[in-house]
């Protein structure tokens, strides 16, 4: 087994890679696709070894009809034989149907694409991301409120059961 950082499993034995735990806090998240990546291979032998940033990553549609994720980051492995550009855009594997759900979402609704999760599935490097609306300020200190209260509750209703 090799040393560094032990990786997550998914429900049905896929590896996670990387999760944007920001993406919860910062943004509603809505509607999630699944989409494959297109890599060279140095990134897809780097992705096995260190796992990818995607916190500043983001989803964009061209003129073509094609969507790219940008500012991801996958970094160089040192003993490539060639390397490659760690951040640059990276093509997304999506059905057309599911393409032009995202453009009517972003266009109209004013929604953003924001990675949330990076995984193995069945030996392919794939995406999640959701469509997703910006919090604003009070919403994100609503969820702080939130999360404070829930954790003081399971304390209380621990120290409950240990009294018995």
């Amino acid at each position: 087994m090799s040393k560094g950082k032990k990786k997550s499993v998914m429900a049905d034995g896929e590896k996670i890679l990387a999760t944007n735990r920001r993406a919860k806090f910062d943004y509603e998240l809505g509607q999630r696709f699944e989409a494959g990546l297109c890599l060279i291979g140095s990134e897809a032998r780097s992705i096995r070894d260190t796992s990818p940033g995607i916190n500043e990553a983001f989803i964009d549609l061209d003129r073509n009809g094609e969507a790219w994720v940008k500012q991801m980051r996958i970094t160089h492995m040192k003993h490539a034989a060639f390397g490659h550009t760690e951040v640059r855009p990276r093509k997304l594997l999506l059905h057309q149907a599911e393409l032009n759900k995202i453009r009517a979402a972003l266009e109209r609704d004013g929604m953003t694409a924001i990675p949330t999760i990076v995984y193995y599935k069945k030996g392919r490097v794939k995406l999640e991301f959701a469509l997703a609306r910006g919090k604003k300020q009070f919403d994100k200190r609503h969820a702080i409120k939130e999360r404070t209260e829930n954790r003081e509750a399971q304390a209380a209703i621990s120290r409950g059961r240990k009294d018995y």
